[in-house]
């Protein structure tokens, strides 16, 4: 298996169908968390915390609100996007290994955190970091993880127990797969296409163009 930084980068996939949901090795596990465990956070606070969801019940009702959400989303399409729209699966909660929620404590690091005075999302941008470290260490390991975002943050404080001043940031789905896509799931299912590289570089000052709605 290659390990190389940028191998992993570009093999990197939201899986959704190729999930085996043969158990994670409790090694592999440990070693993915501490990747995530060790993102840069600003102040040193460490704004994070792993809720593995193992139980079927949790996974089922979660899978259940998630489809509630798909069709409200899929209602509010035009046809031509529905069709589109209607090929893609959006998760892989019941087929995955497990459920990883990634949530985020702005209190975490108490009142002066170092870093912090100016941008006040500066530990939720800490919080996504080691979701980005747990998903390269997974790839990098020969798993799959997929980021769930149709639920409401409300339903899965609720569902896990999550106290209020914490917010659920990601439930992902993670697990052993057959494969890899080459190609991600929307490119493939004619969604939206990557956007070049050219096309997110600015030098200097912004320079609008006509791609940046579309």
């Amino acid at each position: 298996m290659s390990t190389s930084l940028y191998d992993v980068i570009e093999r990197r996939r939201d899986v959704r169908a190729e999930f085996t949901g043969s158990p994670v090795p409790d090694a592999v596990l440990h070693r993915v968390l501490e990747a995530a465990h060790r993102a840069p956070s600003v102040g040193m606070t460490q704004p994070w915390d792993f809720v593995l969801v193992r139980d079927p019940g949790l996974r089922r009702r979660f899978r259940d609100h998630v489809a509630t959400e798909r069709d409200t989303f899929a209602a509010s399409l035009p046809p031509e996007r529905r069709t589109a729209f209607d090929r893609i699966k959006v998760e892989g909660i019941c087929e995955s290994s497990l459920g990883v929620v990634v949530t985020h404590s702005q209190a975490r690091g108490g009142t002066h955190v170092l870093g912090r005075h100016a941008i006040a999302d500066a530990g939720l941008y800490s919080t996504v970091l080691a979701i980005q470290n747990l998903w390269l260490a997974a790839t990098a390991e020969g798993l799959g993880l997929g980021w769930v975002s149709f639920y409401r943050e409300d339903f899965l404080r609720s569902l896990l127990g999550i106290p209020a001043d914490v917010r659920p940031v990601a439930w992902l789905c993670l697990g052993t797969v057959s494969h890899l896509e080459t190609v991600p799931d929307l490119e493939r299912h004619g969604w939206r296409s990557r956007r070049p590289l050219a096309d997110a570089i600015h030098e200097d000052t912004w320079q609008a163009r006509e791609t940046d709605h579309a």
